[in-house]
């Protein structure tokens, strides 16, 4: 099994060998876009339901110390 620190220098080395393709990611997120507009999950009906939740999480992550 890989530990975490080899893991993330494969994770680095593999991110730095693979070439971004801007015309590739627009398109999926295009299809993306197009699909939740298809399941009528996009736009939602109120903006703001599940904003609570976001919160709360947003402030557990912030009080996180930075260093274990």
């Amino acid at each position: 099994m890989m530990k975490a620190k080899e893991f993330q220098k494969f994770e680095l080395a593999l991110l730095r060998k693979e070439k971004i393709d801007i015309r590739r990611n627009f398109r999926i997120v295009e299809a993306l876009h197009k699909e939740a507009l298809a399941l009528c999950v996009f736009p939602p009906k109120n903006p703001l339901d599940g904003f609570d939740v976001d919160l709360r999480i947003a402030k557990v992550i912030n009080c996180v110390p930075k260093t274990a």
